[in-house]
């Protein structure tokens, strides 16, 4: 072992496993100096402990942070901020692409200020899996996933041409080509160990897993005891050049499970009702941990459903301890070589759980007993919007009176007459004449025909226009996909079919759920019903649902329908699914298929007829519903340690199409000032060595004012880019036929675009304006025009920006261009009432000042007139955490002022924001200190 000399005591022991002998960094050692009691510390909290005690010995922590994370308490009032120094990135392809570019423009700053360029350069492995790019263009047909494949490459080609010079550009970086899973599933069944192993110091040194994300599902491998959350892509960047991740001592929900489920009921509907259940109690930005009698009772697969949703509820992490159910995962996803080594490291550590072990100390306990879960979905537009199997059909005719207060239209981004938008819902409330909306608003349950190939048939109000088996949150566990597969094949034998007008799609999130349903005999009976292979990828979930008939389209445009998409995903959020979509819910793979056979959303599957076979008789679910033994002896004779080895032994080789991709130069890389892909962002062009003085917001101007709960989703580019808007506009002039627009998320790599893009989504409200849609008022102009282009009059004349909200701000997915589309656009700062987590680091991440109002201050006590100018004093004098600045608001000849928070937690992201970004601190440092630092060596 190397000598001590960090901290004034040397907290390594050996563990030795079989034969090996490893260095551990012993949380026992803490105990012996007083400093703790790890039995009552949360067992995430002590994942977190050996993080900083690890991190405190190598010199990137101190003996006070240390101090401060073994004093955790469930009644700490001043939570400390901690280093965390995960031992992996992982990164998805929408947020990996903006990601690579700006590495590759940080190379291409340093190499202009005399630097090295390789110096930017991974110091923690990362994996980069590329899932979010396919798109369900054929369904329904044996050919859809070689053709949509196909379609994926060629609209891609430029940006993973990108990743392939990513591979080749950097070291400790791999890259999982398409077609092969999502992130998540790849991440649960192969890519997390639970334990690592590296060489640090000279010693084979033993320690936690443990990972950032750059999509918010990150938490899904909480499931098998690893600890890990989403960021944004800025924040992993910066975790990527080796930037501790600085975050505040969390409060640990413990959540106690009582009981089993019963049967007929699915994981999916478990974690539906904790979404419901814990979003109301409140537990943004806390862990929450699972305990309890229970515990035993559920899968991996089952916790990683409830893990996947994490976000949903508002938790960074939603973390399951190891125990005997993380080994039986572990052997049963071919990879046995580990459990010595996990069982010997978490049981020596005491990491492990066991029904004998001490109950931990939690911040709050709340509970729930497994058997009152009931068959549930979750919609028409909120994941925690629970509604009971039988109630969905009420529920929905409830709705449908709210949603017909605007339709759908193809012209998205059109501005009627009339002074309304039709956004992708929105007609207008009136009708005057001239009206551009196709009808007026209406309250009773509409029905139209639509000419099919071989028949007219009728769709109306409720239809059932997608059906999508698709997201990690379901596909990764065998049970319900086997127990979709079941029920298919079921229905098929009592001779039913999917109704016509429904766009039926089948995405695992993995090779090994087609190689299990293949080896079950269930897939025939799967394509029988049109749920044919699509892909292996995120697809419906994410918006990339592609386009439905176009029959179907044009009647529900025609005629105004409110549809359904049902979806085994985890977000439903508004605009996110299909344009002509109003009401999306989730469900189960199983609920997904019956919800197909049945055609529309407005049935009490409960107790109505799914649908009715060919001889006239009645089918009802309870009929078709396969029984849990038949589930249970399905997947156990079918699913082998094998199919994981054999799925995963190539994983990073990729097929033809992949590995025929031109990779770039290795070094540099070569911005093509032609690409409308890829292009060299403005973030660190002309950027000085030394940031500039602090300096106050003078006289700003009000460029939106949002409700409660603004996602990112609303914020950040997403989906189709519509030709007559901003983005659509920019790509027309340079040369690209609307037919290639491709979707924003693929374009992620073009400032241009995403700025376009930025606050442009369809069913946007910004209350300075009626309707809905990326619009604002410029002042003092008075004039009604897209919030690009104010934003960019705003800049000629050299007026800053700021942005107002409510409570939630930026809740939804990690999107990093959520922060830096608005920093492009000018904005200064953003004021609201509560901010999402991820999005507020992202804020600060990209130089934009979250402030948040004070207790019982909002928009609507502001009385903001949207023609307000905005100071911001306090900013001149240095800006360290929790420092309250001072506002200062002009409108007619009225001037008030108060008092908010800047919400710098901390004096490391103080000291971000001093720089105008994290990526900004980090070039400058390497600009002044040339030297690189020696990396340690993980061992294979």
């Amino acid at each position: 072992m190397a000598p001590a000399g960090k901290l004034p005591f040397d907290p390594r022991s050996t563990l030795t496993v079989g034969s090996r002998a490893f260095t551990i960094f012993s949380l026992a050692a803490l105990e012996g100096q007083g400093l703790t009691t790890v039995s009552r510390l949360p067992y995430s909290i002590r994942i977190l402990l050996e993080n900083v005690l690890r991190g405190a010995w190598l010199g990137i922590a101190g003996q006070r942070e240390l101090t401060d994370i073994a004093s955790w308490s469930p009644g700490m009032s001043d939570p400390a901020t901690i280093p965390f120094m995960p031992s992996r990135v992982l990164l998805q392809d929408f947020t990996g692409v903006p990601s690579l570019v700006d590495l590759a423009a940080m190379r291409s700053a340093l190499a202009r200020a005399g630097g090295d360029p390789s110096r930017i350069n991974p110091r923690v492995p990362a994996d980069l899996i590329i899932d979010h790019s396919v798109q369900v263009d054929r369904y329904g047909s044996p050919d859809a996933f070689s053709y949509n494949m196909a379609r994926e490459m060629e609209r891609n080609r430029e940006r993973y041409s990108l990743l392939r010079w990513g591979q080749e550009a950097f070291d400790d970086f791999r890259v999982v080509p398409p077609g092969t899973g999502i992130c998540h599933q790849v991440n649960l069944e192969y890519l997390g160990t639970v334990v690592r192993r590296r060489e640090i110091e000279g010693d084979i040194t033993a320690y936690p897993d443990t990972l950032v994300g750059t999509d918010s599902h990150t938490p899904m491998i909480n499931s098998l005891g690893v600890l890990g959350w989403g960021v944004g892509g800025i924040e992993a960047e910066s975790v990527l050049l080796g930037q501790p991740y600085y975050m505040l001592v969390p409060e640990v929900v413990g959540m106690k499970l009582t009981g089993s489920l019963p049967a007929g009921t699915t994981a999916t509907d478990l974690v539906l009702t904790l979404t419901e259940m814990l979003r109301e109690k409140g537990v943004v930005g806390r862990f929450v941990e699972f305990f309890g009698p229970g515990l035993s009772s559920l899968s991996v697969p089952d916790r990683a459903t409830i893990s996947n949703m994490s976000p949903e509820y508002g938790a960074t992490t939603a973390f399951f301890p190891v125990d005997e159910e993380t080994l039986t995962y572990l052997s049963a996803t071919g990879r046995r070589d580990l459990v010595g080594l996990v069982e010997g490291y978490t049981k020596d550590q005491s990491l492990f759980h066991s029904g004998d072990s001490p109950k931990p100390d939690y911040t709050v306990v709340y509970g729930v007993n497994l058997s009152t879960v009931e068959p549930s979905l979750a919609g028409p537009r909120k994941p925690h919007e629970r509604v009971p199997l039988p109630a969905v059909k009420d529920y929905f005719l409830t709705a449908l009176h709210e949603m017909t207060g605007s339709g759908v239209t193809s012209n998205a981004d059109s501005f009627g007459s009339c002074g309304a938008w039709a956004a992708e819902g929105g007609s207008c409330a009136l009708t005057p004449e001239g009206c551009r909306c196709p009808m007026p608003p209406r309250s009773e349950i509409h029905q139209a025909r639509c000419e099919m190939a071989d028949d007219s048939i009728t769709i109306g109000d409720g239809a059932v226009v997608i059906a999508a088996i698709t997201s990690c949150t379901n596909t990764s566990n065998p049970s319900v996909m086997i127990g979709a597969g079941l029920l298919a094949r079921n229905a098929t034998e009592r001779g039913l079919t999917v109704k016509p007008w429904v766009k039926t799609s089948l995405a695992p999130g993995s090779r090994v759920v087609t190689d299990y349903l293949d080896r079950a005999g269930l897939t025939p009976h799967l394509e029988a019903l049109g749920f044919n292979l699509v892909g292996y990828g995120c697809t419906t979930c994410i918006g990339n649902s592609g386009p439905l008939d176009e029959r179907t389209a044009r009647t529900i445009e025609n005629n105004q329908l409110v549809t359904a998409a049902v979806l085994s995903g985890n977000r439903n959020y508004e605009a996110r699914i299909h344009p002509y979509v109003r009401a999306n819910f989730l469900a189960s793979p199983l609920l997904v298929i019956a919800y197909a056979l049945a055609g529309v959303i407005n049935i009490d599957l409960a107790s109505e007829p799914v649908c009715y076979d060919p001889d006239g008789d009645p089918v009802y679910l309870r009929e078709i519903w396969p029984s849990e033994e038949e589930i249970r002896s399905t997947v156990e004779s079918t699913l082998k340690p094998e199919m994981f080895a054999q799925s995963y032994a190539d994983v990073f080789t990729g097929d033809d199409l992949w590995n025929g991709l031109a990779v770039p130069h290795r070094g540099l890389f070569r911005w093509n000032p032609e690409s409308t892909y890829i292009r060299e962002p403005p973030f660190f062009q002309d950027m000085p060595v030394d940031p500039p003085p602090g300096k106050n917001i003078q006289g700003a101007r009000i460029l939106a004012i949002f409700g409660d709960t603004l996602t990112t989703d609303h914020i950040s580019p997403a989906g189709v880019i519509p030709a007559d808007s901003p983005a659509g506009r920019y790509l027309i002039s340079s040369g690209v036929d609307p037919a290639d627009f491709n979707s924003f998320g693929s374009r992620r790599g073009n400032h241009e675009v995403l700025l376009r893009g930025t606050f442009a989504n369809i069913r946007i409200r910004n209350r300075m304006v009626d309707g809905e849609g990326g619009w604002t008022v410029h002042h003092p102009s008075g004039e009604i025009m897209t919030i690009y282009d104010a934003a960019m009059r705003y800049r000629e004349d050299g007026v800053p920006l700021v942005v107002f909200g409510g409570r939630e701000y930026g809740a939804g997915s990690s999107r990093d261009w959520a922060a830096k589309g608005v920093q492009l656009l000018g904005v200064r700062a953003v004021l609201a009432e509560s901010f999402e987590r991820i999005h507020r680091s992202n804020l600060v991440g990209m130089g934009v000042l979250p402030i948040q109002l004070a207790e019982g201050s909002d928009v609507d006590s502001l009385d903001l007139a949207g023609n307000d100018i905005v100071t911001i004093e306090g900013l001149d004098g240095g800006m360290g955490p929790g420092q309250k600045v001072t506002v200062i608001i002009e409108s007619g000849g009225r001037k008030h002022s108060f008092e908010a928070l800047a919400r710098l937690d901390n004096h490391v992201e103080a000291e971000y924001y001093r720089h105008g970004g994290i990526l900004h601190k980090v070039l400058r440092e390497m600009m002044v200190n040339q030297e690189s630092g020696a990396r340690s060596k993980e061992e294979e």
